[in-house]
């Protein structure tokens, strides 16, 4: 499926990071505010798959593809941003700013954040015909979703921020990989298939992902869930957001550009006086 080999993949990802640092103000919060949208409305989708069949792996397997039509039509997530947005500063291209990425960063959370809460009021609405009636089982299920993942989290103390974190870490680490997979192959099926695979393993696992929090939690706080918006902002979100930085940027952006981008030099093979063979390191080659 016209695959893409590591060493031409990350100049791809080098080159997407550098256009989305230096995209204009209008065309990011577009993007964002889509994206942020459509993965949200994806994730609606699966609670109710989950929920009306009794099965969370079939909604996780049908969850992937608000993601995959998100990331065809262009669109962008703060978990993708995190990842790609600083290898164009790594490689020093021109214009690329630490100033630059913050700006990129801060735009698309302001998007995503308005897409979720688009979709989280519409939504509300729907499971409750127009805040006229009790929330349906999907809206309940939302419910306990906001409840266990905020105040759930807030019960175990310092373990529970801990184990938020790493949930969030370990979501962009498969989110991201998602995002590059994308990028190895040049067919729309190659696509599809790197994406869905990552993306369904995160999903299922219950990790945090940032944008998706960003529907689920207030539409939980619309329909009078037991928690409260700090609850949300200091025992998930935040954390979450941190989380999903490190885990993209360390896992995935950093460790791809390490071995593929800035790639050691090979070991050289040696003759010992004995006419035996070894391998060295350039820098442990005998002299003289």
């Amino acid at each position: 499926m016209s695959y893409v080999k590591p060493a031409e993949l990350i100049t791809s990802m080098i080159d997407a990071g550098e256009s989305k640092v230096l995209m204009s103000t209008r065309d990011t919060l577009i993007r964002a505010f889509m994206g942020g949208a459509m993965l949200t409305l994806a994730a609606a989708f699966a609670v109710t798959v989950s929920t009306q069949t009794g099965s969370p792996l079939v909604g996780a397997m049908l969850f992937p593809v608000g993601f995959v039509l998100l990331y065809l039509l262009g669109y962008d997530l703060l978990t993708g941003v995190f990842t790609l947005a600083p290898l164009a500063l790594f490689d020093k291209r021109p214009g690329v700013t630490l100033g630059g990425i913050g700006r990129n960063w801060g735009l698309v959370f302001i998007g995503n954040f308005a897409g979720a809460f688009m979709v989280a009021l519409c939504m509300a609405i729907y499971f409750t015909y127009g805040f006229t009636t009790e929330p349906s089982a999907v809206g309940e299920a939302i419910n306990e979703i906001g409840h266990g993942r905020t105040v759930g989290y807030a019960e175990h103390g310092a373990g529970g921020m801990l184990t938020l974190f790493i949930r969030g870490m370990l979501c962009n680490w498969m989110v991201s990989t998602g995002v590059v997979a994308a990028m190895m192959s040049t067919s729309v099926p190659g696509k599809v298939i790197g994406m869905w695979l990552p993306i369904m393993l995160f999903f299922y696992m219950g990790f945090e992902h940032s944008v998706v929090n960003m529907f689920l939690f207030p539409t939980g706080l619309l329909l009078g869930a037991e928690f409260t918006i700090g609850d949300y902002l200091v025992w998930n979100e935040i954390p979450t957001v941190l989380g999903n930085l490190v885990g993209g940027l360390t896992f995935v952006g950093l460790m791809i550009f390490a071995t593929h981008g800035r790639t050691g030099p090979k070991r050289i093979v040696m003759t010992r006086p004995n006419g035996k063979t070894f391998a060295a390191a350039p820098t442990r080659v005998p002299r003289g």
